[in-house]
């Protein structure tokens, strides 16, 4: 499941950064850092958002199997981390762009 996880993690992140080469044409470090914020928050929303839509899907067909309802929960719970840190990204970017910008 992680080998997925990343390889599906890798080719969103390279088809983004193929729709969209104006995020790599940066002059200087505030503006890539910016960039990078923008895609790292809508990244993590998006993935955050699909978590929660496996774990609703999981929850609906567990039909009463309590291992079934535990993988639905941890995807759930997974999915209100990955919205915490989707949330927390700007924070981070911000801290790092002002130690080195």
């Amino acid at each position: 499941m992680p080998r997925k996880l990343f390889l599906t993690l890798t080719v969103l992140t390279v088809v983004a950064l193929v729709a969209c080469p104006v995020a790599l044409a940066a002059t200087d470090l505030t503006q890539v850092i910016s960039n990078l914020r923008t895609w790292l928050t809508s990244l993590l929303a998006a993935v955050a958002t699909l978590f929660l839509l496996i774990g609703g899907v999981r929850y609906i067909f567990a039909a009463g199997d309590p291992g079934q309802h535990e993988k639905a929960k941890s995807a759930i719970r997974n999915a209100m981390v990955g919205y915490a840190l989707a949330l927390l990204a700007p924070a981070l970017t911000s801290i790092v762009q002002q130690i080195f910008g």
